[in-house]
Protein backbone atom coordinates (compact mmCIF):
# COMPACT_ATOMS: atom_id res chain seq x y z
CA UNK A 1 0.00 0.00 0.00
CA UNK A 2 1.60 3.62 -1.25
CA UNK A 3 0.55 6.71 -0.11
CA UNK A 4 1.46 10.25 -0.77
CA UNK A 5 -0.56 12.51 1.67
CA UNK A 6 1.86 15.66 2.85
CA UNK A 7 1.28 17.34 6.39
CA UNK A 8 3.55 20.31 7.80
CA UNK A 9 5.71 19.06 11.28
CA UNK A 10 7.79 21.74 13.53
CA UNK A 11 10.85 20.45 13.75
CA UNK A 12 11.92 23.07 16.70
CA UNK A 13 10.83 26.16 17.98
CA UNK A 14 12.44 28.89 15.79
CA UNK A 15 12.98 26.67 13.14
CA UNK A 16 10.96 26.50 9.71
CA UNK A 17 8.31 23.61 9.56
CA UNK A 18 9.25 20.60 7.35
CA UNK A 19 6.77 19.07 5.02
CA UNK A 20 5.69 15.15 5.75
CA UNK A 21 5.14 12.64 2.65
CA UNK A 22 4.73 8.83 3.23
CA UNK A 23 5.83 7.39 0.38
CA UNK A 24 5.44 3.49 1.23
CA UNK A 25 3.65 1.45 3.69
CA UNK A 26 4.30 -2.11 4.00
CA UNK A 27 2.50 -5.01 6.23
CA UNK A 28 4.52 -7.30 7.19
CA UNK A 29 3.50 -10.94 8.88
CA UNK A 30 5.17 -12.51 11.21
CA UNK A 31 4.71 -16.44 12.17
CA UNK A 32 4.87 -16.70 15.77
CA UNK A 33 3.81 -19.44 18.14
CA UNK A 34 0.55 -18.07 18.94
CA UNK A 35 -0.33 -17.11 15.36
CA UNK A 36 0.81 -14.94 12.78
CA UNK A 37 1.64 -11.08 13.96
CA UNK A 38 0.79 -8.33 11.61
CA UNK A 39 2.82 -5.06 12.06
CA UNK A 40 3.84 -2.23 9.75
CA UNK A 41 6.68 -0.30 7.99
CA UNK A 42 6.38 3.18 7.12
CA UNK A 43 8.64 5.04 4.71
CA UNK A 44 8.96 8.75 5.65
CA UNK A 45 10.38 11.51 3.66
CA UNK A 46 9.92 14.75 5.32
CA UNK A 47 11.83 18.37 3.59
CA UNK A 48 10.84 22.34 3.69
CA UNK A 49 11.01 22.75 -0.12
CA UNK A 50 14.04 25.06 0.41
CA UNK A 51 17.06 22.64 0.77
CA UNK A 52 17.20 20.33 3.35
CA UNK A 53 15.43 16.71 3.27
CA UNK A 54 15.65 13.46 4.97
CA UNK A 55 14.29 10.29 5.19
CA UNK A 56 13.97 7.45 7.29
CA UNK A 57 12.27 4.28 7.95
CA UNK A 58 10.05 3.58 10.80
CA UNK A 59 7.99 0.09 12.18
CA UNK A 60 5.43 -0.82 14.68
CA UNK A 61 2.25 -2.61 15.06
CA UNK A 62 0.01 0.35 14.31
CA UNK A 63 0.39 2.47 11.31
CA UNK A 64 0.07 6.10 12.37
CA UNK A 65 3.13 4.53 15.03
CA UNK A 66 4.76 3.56 12.01
CA UNK A 67 4.81 6.65 10.41
CA UNK A 68 5.20 8.69 13.34
CA UNK A 69 8.54 7.11 13.77
CA UNK A 70 9.75 7.15 10.60
CA UNK A 71 8.82 10.62 10.98
CA UNK A 72 11.18 11.17 13.77
CA UNK A 73 13.92 9.10 12.09
CA UNK A 74 14.07 11.25 8.73
CA UNK A 75 14.16 14.79 10.66
CA UNK A 76 16.81 13.18 12.69
CA UNK A 77 18.47 12.43 9.35
CA UNK A 78 17.95 16.36 7.38
CA UNK A 79 20.53 17.12 5.48
CA UNK A 80 21.26 20.59 3.16
CA UNK A 81 21.89 20.24 -0.69
CA UNK A 82 23.32 22.92 -2.71
CA UNK A 83 20.82 24.37 -5.52
CA UNK A 84 21.33 25.91 -8.59
CA UNK A 85 18.26 28.15 -8.89
CA UNK A 86 15.26 25.55 -9.47
CA UNK A 87 17.39 22.35 -10.27
CA UNK A 88 20.41 20.98 -9.28
CA UNK A 89 24.15 21.90 -9.76
CA UNK A 90 25.50 19.37 -12.06
CA UNK A 91 25.13 15.31 -12.84
CA UNK A 92 25.17 13.10 -10.13
CA UNK A 93 24.74 8.88 -10.29
CA UNK A 94 24.03 7.24 -6.85
CA UNK A 95 23.64 3.29 -6.38
CA UNK A 96 22.38 1.67 -3.42
CA UNK A 97 22.14 -1.94 -3.13
CA UNK A 98 19.94 -2.75 -5.99
CA UNK A 99 18.94 0.37 -7.56
CA UNK A 100 20.83 3.27 -9.72
CA UNK A 101 19.51 6.33 -9.96
CA UNK A 102 20.85 9.45 -12.37
CA UNK A 103 20.45 13.16 -11.48
CA UNK A 104 20.30 15.62 -14.39
CA UNK A 105 20.28 19.47 -14.25
CA UNK A 106 17.00 20.42 -16.28
CA UNK A 107 16.47 23.92 -17.90
CA UNK A 108 13.86 26.05 -16.20
CA UNK A 109 10.42 25.36 -16.99
CA UNK A 110 11.00 20.99 -17.26
CA UNK A 111 9.30 20.41 -14.27
CA UNK A 112 10.19 17.20 -12.30
CA UNK A 113 10.68 14.72 -14.45
CA UNK A 114 10.74 11.38 -12.34
CA UNK A 115 8.72 8.74 -10.61
CA UNK A 116 6.86 8.45 -7.42
CA UNK A 117 9.90 7.50 -5.51
CA UNK A 118 12.83 9.92 -6.91
CA UNK A 119 9.76 12.58 -6.69
CA UNK A 120 9.47 12.75 -3.40
CA UNK A 121 12.57 13.08 -2.43
CA UNK A 122 13.56 16.14 -5.28
CA UNK A 123 10.33 17.89 -4.56
CA UNK A 124 10.82 17.98 -0.25
CA UNK A 125 14.38 19.15 -1.33
CA UNK A 126 12.91 22.05 -3.45
CA UNK A 127 14.59 20.94 -6.56
CA UNK A 128 11.40 22.08 -8.96
CA UNK A 129 13.55 21.24 -12.32
CA UNK A 130 15.62 17.84 -12.73
CA UNK A 131 15.47 14.82 -15.33
CA UNK A 132 16.08 11.34 -13.74
CA UNK A 133 16.24 8.04 -14.94
CA UNK A 134 15.66 4.79 -11.98
CA UNK A 135 17.63 2.00 -13.26
CA UNK A 136 18.16 -1.90 -12.23
CA UNK A 137 15.56 -2.39 -9.16
CA UNK A 138 12.56 -0.12 -8.69
CA UNK A 139 11.91 -1.20 -5.06
CA UNK A 140 10.83 2.27 -4.06
CA UNK A 141 12.69 1.69 -0.27
CA UNK A 142 16.15 1.25 -2.26
CA UNK A 143 14.85 4.43 -5.15
CA UNK A 144 14.34 6.72 -2.33
CA UNK A 145 17.52 5.80 -0.59
CA UNK A 146 19.83 6.21 -3.60
CA UNK A 147 18.09 9.67 -4.32
CA UNK A 148 18.90 10.80 -1.25
CA UNK A 149 22.40 9.44 -1.08
CA UNK A 150 22.93 10.95 -4.76
CA UNK A 151 21.42 14.82 -3.45
CA UNK A 152 24.05 14.71 -0.23
CA UNK A 153 26.75 13.83 -3.11
CA UNK A 154 25.69 17.19 -4.90
CA UNK A 155 28.47 19.72 -4.08
CA UNK A 156 28.00 24.05 -4.98
CA UNK A 157 30.81 25.01 -7.26
CA UNK A 158 31.83 28.21 -5.57
CA UNK A 159 32.85 26.27 -2.85
CA UNK A 160 34.40 23.86 -4.39
CA UNK A 161 36.24 26.41 -6.58
CA UNK A 162 37.87 28.29 -3.60
CA UNK A 163 38.74 24.95 -1.89
CA UNK A 164 40.32 23.92 -4.85
CA UNK A 165 42.28 27.83 -4.69
CA UNK A 166 43.35 27.15 -1.56
CA UNK A 167 44.85 23.98 -2.30
CA UNK A 168 46.64 25.27 -4.84
CA UNK A 169 48.18 28.17 -2.90
CA UNK A 170 48.76 25.64 -0.36
CA UNK A 171 50.98 23.20 -2.76
CA UNK A 172 52.54 26.39 -4.01
CA UNK A 173 53.41 27.84 -0.20
CA UNK A 174 54.77 24.29 0.32
CA UNK A 175 56.89 24.17 -3.17
CA UNK A 176 58.75 27.50 -1.91
CA UNK A 177 59.57 26.07 1.33
CA UNK A 178 61.03 23.29 0.28
CA UNK A 179 63.11 24.70 -2.62
CA UNK A 180 64.13 27.70 0.45
CA UNK A 181 65.40 24.52 2.99
CA UNK A 182 67.06 23.04 0.00
CA UNK A 183 68.69 26.60 -0.75
CA UNK A 184 70.36 26.81 2.88
CA UNK A 185 71.50 23.20 3.29
CA UNK A 186 73.36 24.02 -0.07
CA UNK A 187 74.45 27.30 1.78
CA UNK A 188 75.70 25.69 4.81
CA UNK A 189 77.67 22.76 3.34
CA UNK A 190 79.51 25.41 1.08
CA UNK A 191 80.54 27.81 3.94
CA UNK A 192 81.67 24.07 5.93
CA UNK A 193 85.67 24.29 5.52
CA UNK A 194 87.37 21.33 3.72
CA UNK A 195 87.92 18.51 5.78
CA UNK A 196 92.11 18.22 5.52
CA UNK A 197 93.36 15.09 4.09
CA UNK A 198 94.06 12.35 6.66
CA UNK A 199 98.54 11.91 6.85
CA UNK A 200 99.03 7.89 6.16
CA UNK A 201 100.81 6.55 8.96
CA UNK A 202 104.35 5.15 7.84
CA UNK A 203 106.05 2.49 9.78
CA UNK A 204 109.44 3.42 10.37
CA UNK A 205 112.44 1.12 8.97
CA UNK A 206 113.60 -1.08 10.34
CA UNK A 207 117.44 -2.29 11.51
CA UNK A 208 118.53 -4.97 9.30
Amino acid sequence: MTSYQSRSQDLDTGELPLVERVVKISRVAKVVKGGRHLSFSALVVVGDMSGRVGVGMGKADAVPDAVRKGAAAARKSVVTIPLSGSSIPHEVISKFVGSVVMLKPAGEGAGVIAGPSVRAVVELAGVKDILTKVRRSTNPINVVKATFQGLQMLKDPVEEFDKRKQLIEYAKVRAEERSERAERNRQRQNRRPPTPNPVPNVAPPTAG
